[in-house]
């Protein structure tokens, strides 16, 4: 295990395009599942322990934001990736930027529109406008961490572990599960007046904080 973590620091890693791309496939799918994981986690103990949520706005557990910082994270420190200092700070800062444009955005441009705001939220410290925090920010200097000497290495053993066709196939089509149920719910439900799966899950009984 050691010497394949030394491998994968010290080697320059060369794949061609197509496994490249299924690479970066199963890191938004792993990120943005981890991100679910996170939120349905920590907003469990903001309710107080007293509900669980379904956070996002798919029917599967995915929330994109986290999926478009890890592919930022790996193009801003994979070079970079022997100084786990470097990476947590650029992760640190890189974040907290991605973080406060989103929020941002979505309020000045989506009606007042908040996916998260630190305002109402537990552990708030350095909070700025509710859209960034310093406990947000350190979390994901962290999970950059997690990012680039566990989840990488992984994705990049697999491709080499496994048949060429078949990891393409594989890590494409579970890609393309999460960006149809992604596409189906920002898009096309929004478009053609069809229920989206905070409607269906709340029908159902189940608690749901959409985005």
């Amino acid at each position: 295990m050691k010497e394949k973590f030394k491998k994968y620091l010290n080697e320059d890693h060369s794949f061609d395009r197509p496994t490249m791309l299924g690479i970066f496939s199963l890191i938004i799918v792993i990120s943005g599942v981890f991100g679910w994981l996170y939120e349905f986690i920590f907003y469990f103990f903001n309710s107080g322990m007293t509900q669980f949520y379904f956070r996002g706005g798919n029917f599967l557990p995915w929330i994109n934001i986290y999926a478009i910082g890890a592919i930022t994270i790996y193009l801003l420190t994979y070079k970079k990736r022997k100084n786990p200092f470097f990476v947590f700070f650029v992760a640190f800062f890189a974040s907290g930027i991605l973080e406060y444009i989103g929020g941002w955005g979505l309020y000045h441009f989506q009606d007042g529109l908040r996916c998260w705001d630190y305002n109402t939220e537990i552990w708030n410290f350095g909070n700025i406008d509710g859209f960034v925090c310093l406990r947000s920010v350190t979390f994901f200097g962290i999970s950059s961490l997690l990012l680039m000497y566990l989840i990488v290495p992984f994705c990049f053993s697999l491709a080499r572990k496994m048949e060429r066709k078949k990891f393409l196939i594989f890590s494409y089509t579970l890609c393309a599960i999460f960006l149809c149920d992604e596409l189906y719910n920002l898009i096309f439900a929004r478009i053609f007046s069809l229920p989206r799966a905070s409607t269906i899950y709340q029908k159902l009984g189940i608690p749901y904080i959409y985005f």
